[in-house]
């Protein structure tokens, strides 16, 4: 019951957020002049979209040869098409709208969602903010590769030292089991640490990520001139 409650305030909320900020946006979309409401409407727009992408199961695909707890998804897109659009703060926006959409239906008392926005937020600020000092080629490519270097750093840390701890220590995970489904996936690893760390959390941390850049780049030379004509 309470997870349903859960589920009905995270849907109900996201409807609200949708359908006001849609509102907002287009009511700014004519004005020229910098302001909050723009702001707050673009980050809420793109807000909405990763939310879709970050909560909706269909987007979040488990992988062979990883364990099933690592999933792919893709809410980043959005972050970062309004970031190399409108700048890091919106894109630091978006990260943290879906963060506190997701954070109803957390299963990790939140600690699952803040690890995920300290990640997004490693990533593509990383890059956007780069692009937006150097708005050019030079300036897309080392945002992606300095920003590739600095979330898998973090990825690691976070789950080796903080995400797995926390589950076998608070959320009562058997460590057994826990390294079972690693050595099912990678025969490779024989520890919950840096074994883990390398041979499963980096790996699939950098197909992920590369995705995840494949992605924008292709979507963001689509979507550029339109998205920055009401800039």
């Amino acid at each position: 019951m309470e997870e349903r409650i859960r589920r009905y305030l995270s849907l109900a909320s996201f409807v609200v957020l949708l359908v006001v900020f849609f509102f907002s946006y287009f009511k700014e979309r004519g004005k020229r002049s910098f302001n909050y409401s723009r702001l707050i409407a673009r980050a809420a727009v793109f807000g909405a979209i990763s939310t879709v992408l970050y909560v909706v199961p269909v987007f979040n695909l488990s992988l062979p040869f990883f364990p099933s707890f690592l999933s792919l998804h893709f809410d980043e897109i959005p972050a970062f098409i309004a970031g190399y659009a409108y700048g890091p703060l919106t894109a630091l926006l978006v990260i943290l709208i879906k963060t506190l959409i997701k954070l109803p239906m957390s299963s990790t008392l939140g600690v699952g969602e803040l690890t995920d926005f300290l990640l997004s937020a490693s990533f593509v600020l990383s890059a956007t903010f780069i692009y937006k000092k150097k708005r050019n080629f030079v300036g897309v490519f080392s945002g992606f590769g300095i920003s590739l270097v600095i979330q898998n750093i973090v990825a690691l840390l976070l789950n080796i030292y903080v995400m797995l701890p926390f589950y076998i220590a608070v959320m009562g995970y058997d460590e057994s089991q826990l390294l079972s489904l690693c050595q099912m996936a990678n025969s490779s690893v024989n520890d919950l640490q840096w074994s883990y760390g390398l041979c499963c959390v980096l790996p699939f941390n950098l197909f992920k990520d590369a995705c995840v850049l494949v992605l924008t780049f292709l979507i963001y030379r689509i979507l550029h001139k339109p998205l920055r004509w009401d800039k």
